[in-house]
Order: C-alpha cells, then structure tokens, then sequence
C-alpha cells in the first residue's frame, strides 16, 4: 500500500503527470523531458526522483545519459487499485438500476 500511496502522491502534481503523459509517447531523456517545461534541469531531476520512488518511471545509464520510461508494475498497481474500485462503482449502479426498475414496476401496478 506505500508504493501505492507514494504513487498517489506523485500523480497529484500537474508536472509530474505532464511528465507521464510524454513518457507515454516513448522513452525520453532528462534532457528531453526538460524541453517543455519553464523549469531547469535540477527541477525536472527532483521530479523525475518523486515518480522513480513511487514506482512509475525507470530511468537507466547510457553514458552520460539518463534514459526514463514509464515502469509498468507501477502503473499496473494504480490501475489494478482502479480497476477495483470501478467494478464497485458499477455494482453500485446495477443495483441502483435494480431499484429504479422495481419502483418502476410498482408505480405501473398502481396505475393501472
């Protein structure tokens, strides 16, 4: 549940999931992924370290450069931890519906 919660709260600022979303499109370096941003490279590193701790980046050594992509075991955790909770949400629903129908029914009987 750490990982989970770490993962949390990298998502909940606007930078680091800007930097997800371009990890999406393909692996990128520091340098790249600084490219967009009105921040320096020191900043976008404090980010980068923020995601690589709750799991959701890898980065790798390539010489001088620091490859990152996104880190599937954590993005599978977050979406699993979804996934959860939508399918409570949609029996939720279908019983919802199941009532409406039955109070439908109901007040046709009365009409009637």
């Amino acid at each position: 549940m750490s990982n989970l919660d770490a993962a949390f709260l990298a998502l909940s600022d606007p930078t680091r999931r800007a930097i997800l979303a371009r990890l999406a499109l393909r692996e990128m370096t520091v340098t790249e992924l600084v490219e967009p941003f009105e921040m320096s490279q020191p900043a976008i590193s404090r980010h980068l370290k923020v995601l690589e701790d709750a799991g959701l980046i890898v980065k790798r050594v390539e010489g001088t450069k620091r490859p990152c992509r996104l880190a599937q075991d954590g993005i599978d955790c977050v979406e699993r931890w979804l996934g959860a909770l939508r399918s409570a949400l949609e029996r939720n629903y279908a019983r919802l519906d199941e009532v409406l129908a039955e109070i439908t029914h109901e007040k046709g009987k009365g009409m009637r």
